[in-house]
């Protein structure tokens, strides 16, 4: 049976891969390769660089096209299910096409396959399609621990919750109830605007634990202009743009 690894490999830093992940690429037989278009270039750029530079063995590497999630479809998850479902029918083609049957596989995954990622439902469609492959994760250093880490501050209050989100449903659904700490991820569109400001702090991230790394902290009502303006300016200089934030209400 072939051997599936999704691989965290951190926020695009590789002094932040785990020796874990090290070993597990240098044993793969096989390393698929994603290309996010011209615009995320960089990304598949750190992927080779981490082949090439910091694995002591070579293994086979197969690149392949993103393909693009119809943005335009009535419901999202519907959308989403499609675009995971064309993923799925490229990875088996791979496979089969450049692995052996008892072959080892492995993906690279930014930051933790675990965390608001998508690869392990797209290794599940393929075992539902009853291609045989055994899935196994290697845990990877997340956005979310960076973001914390650079701004030198604990995660949660003493005692208190932490809810893990999504820009769409801060859109959506408001500040979440029973909770005074929120961070948030995939957020495309700057959800932050759209909550009242006062009381808030917030400390956000963009390319956090790469060179370019840019921070800002405060309370909302000062800053947020300052990092719309900041994030526009750095999606412009680099052609696209990873960030996360994290917001607190201050009693």
């Amino acid at each position: 049976m072939r051997r599936l690894s999704l691989v965290g490999i951190g926020s695009g830093n590789p002094d932040h891969l785990t020796l874990q992940a090290i070993k597990t690429l240098e044993a793969a037989d096989l390393i698929l390769l994603p290309r996010k278009g011209d615009e995320k270039a960089e990304l598949a750029d750190l992927r080779r660089d981490i082949v090439a530079t910091h694995l002591k063995t070579q293994p086979k590497v197969v690149e392949f096209d993103y393909p693009i999630r119809d943005a335009n479809t009535p419901k999202y998850l519907d959308g989403v299910n499609t675009w995971h479902d064309a993923l799925a029918s490229i990875w088996g083609h791979l496979i089969a096409e450049h692995s052996k049957t008892d072959g080892h596989i492995a993906l690279m995954v930014w930051g933790d396959p675990s965390l608001y990622d998508s690869t392990l439902r797209i290794a599940n469609r393929l075992l539902a399609q009853g291609v045989a492959l055994e899935v196994d994760v290697v845990p990877g250093i997340t956005s979310l621990q960076m973001l914390t880490a650079a701004h030198t501050i604990p995660l949660n209050d003493l005692g208190a919750p932490v809810q893990i989100t999504t820009g769409r449903q801060l859109r959506d659904h408001g500040w979440p109830k029973d909770t005074d700490t929120i961070a948030i991820m995939l957020d495309g569109n700057c959800s932050f605007q759209d909550i009242a400001p006062d009381g808030v702090h917030i400390w956000w991230g963009a390319y956090v634990g790469m060179p370019q790394q840019i921070l800002r902290n405060g309370p909302l009502a000062d800053v947020k202009d300052d990092i719309l303006e900041t994030r526009k300016a750095a999606r412009e200089a680099n052609g696209w743009i990873m960030d996360i934030y994290l917001m607190r209400k201050q009693s």
